[in-house]
């Protein structure tokens, strides 16, 4: 969770992801993290090298992997969440480590349709809210996912 990250599980993580983020837990690949404002279920999948900052400079194994996690996440919680669609972008232009971004967007949301970037400041998880939504999303996570 954010603030309480063992260094030992994120010592490959970029340190503004660990400040804007919840860390979940792990998939195959990727480190799965959870954008701290509550108005958008937003993930970040990390794939667990900082030494890459292009999705092209992954072996061709993991630039797969890489895609199909995020493929996973967006099939397996689209319904569940209610989401009208999926943004899913790699852009970097802030932290350099590869990181995927999966947003799910809805028609009501509060930046719908504009892009969630930059709209309005973060509305952070309560500890319960959070809990909650962990609860919600964990049947449906993709198979080989692990809770931290």
């Amino acid at each position: 969770m954010k603030g309480r990250h063992n260094q030992a599980l994120t010592e490959h993580i970029h340190p503004q992801l660990l400040a804007d983020c919840n860390l979940l837990g792990r998939l195959p690949l990727s480190w799965l993290l959870l954008m701290d404002d509550m108005r958008y279920p937003w993930f970040v999948l990390v794939p667990d090298t900082r030494q890459v900052s292009e999705w092209y400079e992954l072996p061709a194994q993991a630039q797969g992997q890489l895609l199909q996690e995020s493929l996973q996440l967006s099939e397996a919680l689209k319904p569940v969440l209610g989401a009208d669609k999926v943004n899913i972008g790699a852009l970097g232009n802030v932290v350099p480590q590869l990181h995927v971004h999966v947003v799910f967007r809805c028609q009501d949301d509060p930046a719908w349709p504009d892009p969630v970037w930059g709209h309005s400041p973060p509305t952070p998880w309560s500890p319960e809210a959070l809990a909650d939504f962990q609860r919600q999303i964990s049947p449906h996570l993709p198979d080989g996912f692990q809770w931290i």
